[in-house]
């Protein structure tokens, strides 16, 4: 079951303090993640091709996103579909199926076919077959049979500025070729949209989906020279804010998709007015809930069902009356065995009045009846009863247990020489010999434990004079003490976190060390039974498993807890040192009220790691204004360019000679395509422009009344009008003089510039 239900968190409200932080936060705003675009059956328009004529013009708008086409009398384009098509061959039945446009995206066995007409990230045509289809489908959408063999209209197609002769020539041939126009004429998409917002002199700033083009016009011709392109687009800024998400968050379950990624700069990115001091500021936690963007992918919630009150307290009863019954059973259990023992022990006791005034030959077949060695095994085997017995009868009475202190025990045989004993004898003093060893042993380790006692007091005592004699410097050693600690800790996590990545040297030096235990001799085969084994002979080589496990460590090292020595030296420095507080312990900078990592990935609430629905949530904070940022800073992207900003000061400052055309051309800078249509462009650029510029000249931004729709809309009222009557090239043209012919106008590329 998907889940795409909203969650609100309340953040807790602290008493006393005044941080924003501990505020109660409003109701958290989640976005939907985008899903697949595919539309489903749209019905195809109508009457156009009948209303049409044979001088009625085909207008496409062939960008590297979207193709729009329609006819020259439309006021907007008929179809408009991404430049995609997925063909595949069905084998239900058996023959090859291609998907146009938003229909690729029927399903996961067409997204995995889809195939793009255009170079990744340029405006210039790689795949023609795809472009092939792209046209049947227009015009089929457009209600054009191809009866005659041809659509019978002429085309006007737009084409980047400087479009390379090899792709113009290829859609030149392919149109004539597969279509037969009477005519067809190319245009740039930029100066379309120019001239349906009126424009006569300016400044075209054309920020598309592959890159951004400035063009200076003058008296309605631009000045091809003077063109500057910086490499940048719709689509590099979704990649690049797709590569930001990855790095923020490596292991998000999610699938990342490109049109995601294009929507989400699309929704959620705008440009900042002043970037550094934005950017230093946007993760402070005044307003951060403002700020912080969530994108919600779909997830699978772990049903938990809950249990009411009376339901909780009848499972509670039932808990309790079967521990009382365990209790009961376990002492009626307690009970029979402490029965068992005073049987058993006043047996032994008859047994040891029975040996008395015995044989040596009796005494010893009665003491082996019941499996004793000789008469002072029996002996202690019934003071260990009666001491298991009183301890069990102080246990279930409640009285005082009273350890006896361990009595030192004797050990005769050991004194007498192998020679005086019989079997029997030398396997007693064999006994005896262990006994002894092990209260030995007991003694030493009583021994050290008092000796370490009295030295852990010792250094307590000459800590506390050397802090009470000279407190300065015992703080520099706990403050230096600290700091040694939080190193090792860092590299401690940072060694777990090296084994788990295959390429990091400390896994890589593992896995040495584990090739190398195959054989003490590497490169060389090692033959069955050739050679021994006699790993772990010295005990130094058991300490490989540390090596492999947790790294090179010493064992000192692995024994010692980091955490609770570092809590110490804290709680030293909070008790002696004043100034030093909790919110400079690691406890505290480790809060997530005061991370600003936590900021930057949780935004400003508490996250819950279990949570399936925040595993699956994306926080836009940063890159809302990072992405968009790069047309006016590339070097933020790796992209060795200068922005916008820099290359319009260029343009205008040296490219135009006369201070009329550089004054005629600030009046009206041009703002066109879709990468312009982030919120506050015009206002940060009139504002840098303004810092590169003289102070007298006067600076006019305009953007154009629909930035993505104007191109094909200029291009249709170009067609339409006397204008673009010297822009076709005829058919009887195309023939005589090859594909490489082109007509030169106002709206379009020029053989030289």
């Amino acid at each position: 079951m998907t889940i795409t239900t909203t969650r609100y968190i309340h953040g807790d409200s602290a008493s006393g303090r005044g941080d924003t932080r501990f505020e109660p936060k409003p109701p958290t705003r989640i976005w939907q993640a985008t899903e697949s675009p595919f539309r489903g059956y749209q019905p195809l328009p109508k009457d156009g091709y009948a209303r049409s004529s044979s001088k009625t013009a085909i207008v496409i708008d062939n960008g590297a996103s979207l193709l729009r086409a329609g006819w020259s009398f439309d006021k907007a384009p008929r179809v408009s579909f991404p430049t995609i098509v997925a063909r595949y061959r069905d084998r239900k039945i058996n023959k090859t199926v291609s998907y146009v446009g938003y229909n690729a995206f029927a399903d996961a066995t067409t997204r995995g076919q889809i195939r793009n007409a255009f170079e990744p990230g340029s405006s210039v045509v790689g795949n023609w077959d795809v472009m092939e289809g792209l046209l049947d489908y227009t015009f089929a959408s457009l209600g054009i049979a191809g009866q005659d063999g041809g659509v019978g209209r002429p085309i006007v197609m737009t084409e980047p500025i400087a479009n390379l002769g090899y792709s113009r020539r290829t859609m030149t041939e392919l149109l004539f070729e597969c279509y037969s126009p009477p005519s067809v004429a190319y245009g740039i998409d930029a100066l379309f949209s120019y001239r349906f917002n009126k424009g006569r002199s300016g400044l075209i700033i054309s920020s598309s989906h592959t890159a951004t083009h400035l063009i200076p016009v003058l008296d309605h011709k631009p000045i091809m020279s003077n063109v500057t392109r910086l490499n940048w687009g719709g689509y590099q800024g979704a990649e690049y804010l797709l590569k930001l998400i990855k790095l923020k968050y490596p292991n998000f379950q999610g699938k990342l998709t490109d049109y995601q990624a294009e929507e989400m700069a699309r929704e959620h990115c705008y440009i900042s007015q002043d970037f550094d001091r934005e950017m230093s500021t946007f993760l402070d936690w005044s307003g951060l809930e403002e700020r912080d963007h969530i994108v919600q992918y779909p997830f699978t919630e772990q049903v938990i069902v809950e249990k009411s009150e009376e339901e909780l307290a009848r499972i509670a009863e039932r808990k309790r009356e079967g521990g009382r019954r365990l209790q009961e059973q376990a002492a009626k259990m307690r009970l029979e065995k402490l029965i068992r023992k005073e049987q058993t022990l006043e047996y032994y006791k008859d047994l040891q009045q029975r040996l008395v005034n015995q044989t040596k030959k009796e005494i010893k077949r009665l003491l082996d009846d019941d499996e004793f060695r000789d008469e002072a095994q029996l002996e202690k085997t019934i003071q260990e009863l009666e001491k298991s017995i009183r301890k069990a009868r102080n246990k279930d009475v409640g009285g005082p247990d009273n350890p006896e202190e361990e009595v030192e025990p004797t050990f005769p045989l050991l004194e007498v020489p192998d020679e005086s004993l019989d079997e029997a004898g030398i396997k007693e003093k064999r006994h005896q010999r262990l006994m002894k060893s092990g209260y030995e042993a007991r003694v030493r380790a009583k021994v050290e434990k008092e000796l370490e006692k009295a030295r852990v007091a010792d250094e307590e005592r000459i800590d506390n004079e050397r802090r009470e004699n000279d407190l300065s410097n015992w703080l520099e050693e706990r403050r230096a003490a600290r700091q040694t600690l939080l190193q090792r800790i860092k590299e401690r996590d940072r060694l777990k976190a090296d084994l788990g990545n295959r390429k990091s040297l400390a896994s890589q030096m593992r896995m040495k060390t584990l090739a190398n235990l195959a054989s003490d001799q590497p490169g060389k085969k090692r033959r069955r039974g050739g050679d021994d084994d006699n790993f772990g002979a010295n005990d130094d080589d058991w300490g490989i498993y540390r090596t492999v496990a947790i790294g090179d460590q010493s064992d000192d090292e692995e024994e010692e807890d980091l955490g609770a020595g570092l809590k110490n030296v804290e709680a030293q420095l909070l008790k002696y040192d004043p100034s030093f507080n909790e919110n400079n312990t690691l406890e505290a900078q480790n809060d997530w009220t005061q991370s600003l990592m936590h900021a930057f990935l949780r935004g400003p609430r508490p996250s819950d790691p279990e949570s399936q629905q925040e595993a699956y949530q994306i926080h836009l904070n940063v890159e809302r204004i990072r992405v968009p940022e790069v047309v006016f800073q590339p070097s933020i992207a790796g992209l060795d360019q200068a922005g916008i900003v820099d290359i319009a000061g260029d343009i205008t400052n040296h490219g135009l000679a006369k201070p009329a055309d550089r004054e005629r051309v600030l009046k009206n800078i041009f703002l066109t395509g879709g990468n312009t249509m982030f919120k506050g462009f015009e206002e940060r650029l009139k504002t840098e422009l303004r810092g590169v510029l003289p102070m007298e000249i006067p600076i006019n931004v305009q953007k154009a009344s629909n930035p993505v729709l104007d191109a094909w809309r200029g291009a249709a009222q170009w067609a339409a009008g006397d204008e673009s009557k010297g822009g076709f090239v005829t058919r009887e043209e195309y023939l005589e003089k090859g594909p490489e012919y082109m007509k030169e106008h106002s709206l379009g590329n020029a053989t030289t510039f």
